[in-house]
Order: structure tokens, then C-alpha cells, then sequence
């Protein structure tokens, strides 16, 4: 019995300081860079912005064709109305958004130090037009989607800048996006990153893996199967509806869009492209 102690004793020593070690979102974002500059080396880092058409020279192809003639311009010309259009109150979406004009989503998400957690652009649309007396949109499709593609098609050029706020609050939520990347789920027991990290550039059935890094720099994006499976043809979605669709596709319950728990993988997951270039809204099969 007293061997045991000691043992657990011991044990106890060594888990100890590794509780204590505070996260570090520089080394974590230098690591996840290196991890694919080098699984990808012929790829320049400003290029992993377009997902798997930066890895996958037949698939490039195909999306440049889709580039000619955009199928999201017309959901940002919808988004610019809404946009511009006063609310009942005679304000406009600029009363709370001054900068859109010159880009603001690469500052999104950001980690508010009032409030005690991360604001993404989505909630941070519904609480503007909450403020002015109009009821909040639905967070995966429709208006939201096409207000966010025309600010992102505003803050194209910009380079990301999410900013990980120094503080106990901040950082316990950028761990729990990380934790949600790297956790395995579901009854295919796979995580974020088994396909998007360890994987990527590796195949699923026909469908080639894309790299983690960049992918938030395209939402929302127009997909091809979200126009098929709508009646309307209107195929844009925000990043949530795919962080849903990839929970359900490995058997797993997804969360609400815009719970606390993934806009916390959202601070980790944007993070992670910092200093890339935004290039969204983007087309994608």
C-alpha cells in the first residue's frame, strides 16, 4: 500500500507542472504552419487560402472554371442590399459596422473581455440588428449568409487578424477550440484533425481532404451539393453549417450554430490562418 502511494505521489509530481503550463497560440500557430509548409512543400503559404485546389493540381482546374463566373457574386450583390437597406428604425448595418467598407471580417473573431466570450461576425450581425428593433437571422443560411459574403468579398486583400486576448477567460476558450480540433468524436471516432491535419491531401472515397490552414479565409463559401439539396438553388453557407455537416458526417451530434462551442473552435480554427491573405466568399463542390 505504501509503495502505491509513493508511486501515485510521484506521479502527481510530474502532472503537476504540465497543469500549470499556460497555452501558447504562437508556437501552436508557427507548429501548425510548419506542419504543412513541410507535408506541402511545393505549395506557397499564402496559397493554402484556396483549400484543396492549392494541393490538387485536377481539381484546381475545375474550381478556376467555377472562378470565371462565380456562382456566389449574385448572393453578394443580395448581401450589399441588405446591407444598405435601413432598418425599420431608418439605420443601416454601417451604424454598427463603420469600417465594412474598407474590410472588417478579418478582425473576427475576437475575444471580448466585457462580456467574457468570443464574438463572430454572425452574432455580432444579430445583436446590430437586435439593437435596432429588427429580429435576428438564421446562422447557417439565407440573409446571414449573404450579408457575410459581401463583407468578406469587402475584406478581400486583408490579412487575418485574430487577436488572442493575454487573459485566463481568453485563453480557456482558444484551449477549448483547440481540444474540439484535435478530439476525436462520434461513432467514426475521427476528429477535425484526423482529416484536415494528419491527412490532408489523402482521399475519402472520391473526395480529396483539405488542409486546416486557410479554410476559414474563403467563408462563407457556395457550395454545389448545399444548391442541390435547395429548392431555391441558393447554395451559400457560413462556416458553422459546415462545422454541422462535418460532425454529422462522421456520426457525430452537432452542435448548435453559433454555440459556445464552436464559436470557441472558430477562435482556434481562424487563429490558425493568421497573416493569410482573405479571399471569401469562395465556390466549393
Amino acid at each position: 500500500m505504501k509503495k502505491v502511494a509513493v508511486i501515485v505521489s510521484a506521479l502527481c509530481m510530474l502532472i503537476a507542472p504540465l497543469a500549470g503550463i499556460a497555452a501558447n497560440p504562437d508556437q501552436d500557430l508557427k507548429d501548425f504552419r510548419d506542419h504543412f509548409t513541410k507535408k506541402f512543400p511545393s505549395v506557397p503559404l499564402q496559397d493554402f487560402t484556396n483549400g484543396v485546389y492549392s494541393v490538387d493540381k485536377a481539381s484546381r482546374e475545375q474550381w478556376e472554371a467555377f472562378e470565371d463566373f462565380p456562382p456566389y457574386e449574385i448572393y453578394v450583390d443580395k448581401g450589399e442590399d441588405i446591407f444598405n437597406t435601413p432598418f425599420k428604425n431608418g439605420k443601416t448595418y454601417s451604424s454598427c459596422f463603420p469600417q465594412a467598407e474598407k474590410g472588417i471580417k478579418q478582425n473576427f473573431p475576437y475575444f471580448s473581455e466585457k462580456r467574457g466570450e468570443v464574438v463572430t461576425l454572425e452574432v455580432a450581425i444579430n445583436e446590430c440588428r437586435e439593437k435596432n428593433g429588427e429580429k435576428p437571422l438564421k446562422y447557417k443560411t439565407g440573409k446571414m449568409a449573404h450579408l457575410t459574403a459581401y463583407l468578406a468579398y469587402k475584406s478581400r486583400g486583408h490579412k487575418g487578424n485574430v487577436q488572442i486576448v493575454d487573459s485566463p477567460e481568453s485563453m480557456a476558450e482558444y484551449e477549448r477550440g483547440k481540444k474540439h480540433f484535435y478530439a476525436k468524436r462520434g461513432q467514426l471516432n475521427m476528429s477535425c484533425a484526423d482529416c484536415h491535419y494528419y491527412n490532408a491531401g489523402g482521399k475519402v472515397r472520391a473526395d480529396i481532404l483539405s488542409p486546416a490552414i486557410g479554410q476559414t479565409s474563403h467563408f462563407p463559401v457556395y457550395r454545389n451539393k448545399w444548391s442541390l439539396a435547395n429548392s431555391s438553388g441558393d447554395g451559400m453557407g457560413t462556416l458553422h453549417r459546415r462545422y454541422g455537416g462535418c460532425n454529422k458526417q462522421v456520426r457525430a451530434k452537432p452542435f448548435k450554430a453559433q454555440s459556445a462551442e464552436y464559436r470557441a473552435l472558430e477562435y482556434f480554427h481562424t487563429y490558425m490562418s493568421n497573416g493569410l491573405t482573405m479571399n471569401g466568399p469562395g465556390v466549393r463542390k
